[in-house]
């Protein structure tokens, strides 16, 4: 429990009703909680951890934003304003977002619990909502779940295969090259998390064998600006999953590979490739002590680079159409190829030591007891409100637009939620 939240003794004076629970005390919950606040309804956060865990805990050291720091906009704080940072075009690092989530708390000072891990949520028999944790049993009127789908992470059954002496951990467990055994590191996987690990161990001169998938990548800068900021100006960020022409199947693709580090640059698997590290199509098998790998390296690179031309070209015309005076730059050139496929590798020949799971995080939300979700588990809802009156989610990748789960679109969506809330709560009050 973090002091300067909650005076001494107060969490063991908690009530037993509240008119909101909030399940999860990341951005999300943080960023609904100022909300209701602000229209003065009565709430309570039950974080299972302590703020700003994920951040602190499940990133590495060189872990930083790859979307710049202007777009950090919680409800009633952002990044330039009222916390008064002083590199909006930069890209925080770890700590600074720890930092930054941590100044939001006390900006407002949210009604958190820290350390309470809900373990159910069930309708009562008065049409409450009725919310087990590890401190006592609680009841409200609505409840929030802003926990989020990265809920849990674990090694795939193929990592059973690899022999014993081989170390594997996830991306979320990695901290550093130096925390490492000595000798290689395979990474699996080039999401986000997979290429930025692969770059954090290519420049520290670890040799890197990375297992390329189909994740798309981005050009950091083009014609004069970040393109995140082309894109921004274009309102690519407003558009609504409604209207996206991937419809819901958006919210299961992977996001674009780039990175902030050192200010913020492109990652063109191609040029690491020029520099020594040793790139594959995706991992299919361990068979013994022999990998094997798809061949469909070069066809993921293309892809990839397919997908970083189709966004320039966006620029290229928002440019023309507004006739914006912007520097003109050369097509972009591959600087490697594949000569052949690499359809197998035998372990004993290499010193491979690591192997770091890059696949992303699952999702459990078997702890809520109601029929709110489809065939896969996931959560039904339109713009974060279920079936279940009272019942929201808030949080997710794609709930309603591409910052949904990010900093820059929270706002939007917890502000919208916290209206619906308050609109129940005036039908109840009117009878």
């Amino acid at each position: 429990m973090i002091d300067w939240l909650r005076p001494k003794g107060e969490f063991y004076n908690m009530k037993e009703h509240y008119s909101v629970i909030i399940v999860g005390g990341g951005q999300a919950g943080l960023s609904i909680s100022y909300c209701l606040k602000q229209e003065g309804i009565d709430h309570i956060i039950f974080e299972k951890n302590r703020i700003g865990y994920a951040w602190r805990e499940k990133r590495w050291d060189a872990f930083c934003l790859v979307t710049p720091n202007w777009q950090c906009n919680l409800p009633g704080f952002s990044y330039e304003r009222e916390y008064h940072g002083k590199d909006p075009k930069g890209f925080m690092t770890k700590d600074e977002i720890v930092r930054f989530i941590e100044a939001y708390a006390a900006h407002f000072n949210p009604p958190i619990h820290e350390g309470v891990t809900v373990t159910e949520v069930i309708k009562n028999e008065e049409s409450c909502y009725q919310v087990s944790t590890s401190e006592g049993t609680f009841t409200c009127d609505q409840i929030v779940i802003a926990a989020g789908n990265f809920q849990f992470a674990s090694l795939p059954g193929i990592s059973r295969k690899f022999p014993h002496d081989i170390l594997q951990i996830h991306s979320s467990d990695y901290k550093n090259p130096e925390a490492l055994p000595k000798g290689d590191v395979m990474v699996v996987g080039t999401g986000q998390s997979g290429a930025q690990i692969a770059e954090d161990l290519h420049l520290a001169g670890k040799k890197v064998h990375l297992c390329v998938g189909n994740a798309p990548r981005t050009a950091r800068n083009y014609r004069g600006k970040d393109v995140v900021e082309w894109l921004d100006m274009m309102k690519h960020y407003d558009i609504p999953i409604t209207k996206h022409p991937e419809g819901l199947a958006v919210r299961k693709k992977t996001n674009h590979y780039v990175t902030g580090r050192d200010g913020g640059k492109e990652i063109d698997l191609r040029e690491f490739a020029l520099e020594g590290m040793v790139l594959y199509g995706k991992l299919e098998d361990v068979q013994e002590e022999s990998l094997v790998f798809a061949p469909n390296l070069k066809e993921n690179l293309d892809r990839a680079d397919e997908s970083a031309e189709r966004i320039k070209q966006r620029i290229d015309q928002y440019i023309e159409i507004n006739e914006i005076e912007a520097p003109v730059e050369l097509p972009y050139a591959k600087v490697w190829e594949p000569s052949e496929e690499i359809t197998s590798l035998d372990l004993s020949k290499t010193d491979i030591k690591t192997v770091i799971w890059s696949i992303g995080y699952g999702f459990d939300y078997s702890w809520v007891k109601l029929p709110v979700f489809d065939k896969s588990g996931y959560p039904i809802y339109d713009r974060g409100i279920t079936s279940e009156e009272g019942l929201y989610f808030l949080g997710l990748a794609w709930m309603y637009t591409w910052g949904s789960g990010r900093f820059s679109g929270i706002a939007k969506d917890a502000e919208y939620l916290s209206q619906m809330i308050r609109s129940k709560i005036k039908e109840k009050i009117l009878g």
